[in-house]
């Protein structure tokens, strides 16, 4: 077989990105001479509805029928189309804890992703966020509770596997407990497989027999392979996922171009150790280079009988599975009030008070203070603008704002003793340090993001679980009243 069929074999498991916002001429000869057949779509990739409904169209034409077109909308900070109706967080979810409310986001969720022309959503999250010092779940976890975060979990799925958009959940066997993010190093889960069978383990055992398609994490687990991530580890893909629990469906790779592979072992390497793992497709997501090293080493495997043609035939029947039980096409799509509805519910429900927070008294003179940037931490999309809270909370009160670049290293005693009630509103994912735990204590501390920064600062607090519009709408509605702060938040430490 020639080295181009090779290839074109290869295409057929990897998913690729591409830059800009449209199907460029280059990129779309890549995906047909290699057969791709699944993409992955980031915010760079999307202006509107009607650039994207026609980004996704030339990518069905050039990939067919069996294409797989992905797209990361969970939920909170962590969604791609930030014009469609904003869900909550999972952990907004889990501290709403109405798993019918979960099904309505998740199908809500779906419709959206349906009608701008994806078939396959990265979502929900089944990490159970058992570490506060996480610095990339956090939120995005239903809670710390094996049994209670995978009934919310399902029903989101379910939800949206009712409106024909296949899920996929992450990131198995577990990200939730770790101090370490995988986009930067290689993280460590060093429990016990008693612990891990019990915590981490067990809503991907229960999620099992239903999801689609389960998304590996780069991450060691000594006591099952201490040699090898999940994402290469025949113990944990081979021997968990298919030989002990019967899995039938798509097991796909987190991003290879996250510095805990690439960085460690080598994309066109770790793609091959990947596939003979147990994994069904790579997720190639670095650049065109990186690219073509994937599709070399993927095709010499195959030419040297490493990966056989049985291997290959067993992933591309459940690829082809799931694309035919998911088909990629685009559903009307033009009113989308109703589900606008359903997510405010989610957000208002998900509203949790820590503390015993007080309201300030209508019309009152407040100090707003936030961070000055709202950057992205490369996983969640970028954070609210000060001026957009202080907009928010300048329709009830008289709001001076004041900024800060670094929260370690502002002078937190400058702020002005002068009677005005004193807001901190926490627009980033990053925990607080000594500097501020120390030195400055609000009168009310809005943690629109991280919900565990409410216990960095010593104050009353309110939790929204992300920072789309209906959170600063539900935190206006505690504000003037109207709505009661009824979530409870999911994880330990917060009664």
């Amino acid at each position: 077989m020639s080295t181009q069929a090779l290839r074109k074999i290869a295409g057929q498991l990897i998913m690729i990105r591409f830059p800009g916002t449209v199907l460029d001429q280059a990129t779309a000869d890549f995906i047909r001479a290699n057969g791709i057949r699944g993409v992955c779509l980031f915010r760079g990739n999307m202006t509107d509805s009607a650039q994207l409904a026609k980004l996704t169209a030339d990518l069905r034409e050039a990939m067919g029928p069996n294409a797989l077109i992905a797209i990361d909308q969970e939920g909170g900070a962590v969604v791609r189309s930030t014009w469609v109706p904003a869900p909550p967080a999972a952990m907004g979810l889990g501290a709403a804890d109405d798993a019918d409310l979960a099904y309505r986001t998740g199908a809500a969720v779906a419709r959206a992703a349906k009608s701008l022309g994806f078939n396959w959503n990265f979502a929900p999250v089944l990490d159970l966020n058992n570490n506060p010092n996480n610095p990339v779940i956090a939120e995005r976890s239903f809670g710390a509770e094996p049994a209670r975060a995978v009934e919310l979990a399902m029903a989101w799925m379910a939800g949206s596997h009712a409106e024909g958009v296949a899920c996929c959940v992450k990131h198995f066997p577990g990200h939730g407990d770790t101090h370490v993010d995988s986009h930067r190093d290689l993280p460590t889960v060093d429990k016990a497989l008693p612990q891990l069978d019990a915590l981490e383990l067990a809503p991907f055992r229960a999620a099992a027999p239903v999801a689609p398609a389960m998304m590996t994490a780069h991450i060691v687990y000594p006591a099952i392979d201490a040699d090898n991530p999940a994402t290469m580890s025949p113990a944990i893909l081979d021997g968990i996922l298919r030989k002990q629990w019967n899995y039938k469906g798509v097991i796909i790779t987190d991003g290879m171009d996250m510095h805990a592979i690439a960085g460690r072992y080598g994309v066109g390497n770790a793609a091959v150790r990947a596939l003979l793992a147990g994994a069904d497709m790579v997720m190639a997501l670095g650049t065109p280079e990186t690219q073509n090293e994937t599709l070399d080493a993927i095709a010499a495997a195959l030419a040297d009988g490493s990966l056989s043609q049985a291997a290959v035939d067993e992933r591309l029947a459940r690829l082809n599975a799931l694309a035919q039980a998911y088909p990629c096409q685009q559903r009307s799509y033009k009113e989308d009030a109703a589900d606008r509805v359903i997510m405010a519910e989610g957000w208002r429900r998900a509203l949790t008070a820590r503390g015993n927070p007080q309201r300030p008294a209508p019309g009152s003179k407040l100090r707003l203070v936030v961070r000055q940037d709202v950057v992205s931490d490369g996983v969640s999309e970028a954070g609210v603008p000060a001026a957009t809270v202080a907009a928010s909370l300048g329709k009830l009160f008289d709001v001076e704002l004041v900024t800060f670049a670094d929260a370690n290293t502002f002078d937190w005693s400058s702020l002005p003793q002068d009677g005005r009630f004193t807001v901190l509103a926490s627009t980033s994912r990053l925990r607080y340090g000594d500097n501020a735990r120390r030195n400055w204590t609000p009168d009310l501390h809005l943690a629109l993001w991280n919900p565990y920064q409410a216990l960095d600062i010593q104050s009353p607090a309110l939790m929204t679980y992300g920072f789309a519009a209906p959170a600063l709408e539900a935190v206006n509605a505690w504000l003037s009243g109207e709505l009661e702060a009824t979530g409870r938040c999911p994880v330990p430490g917060f009664a």
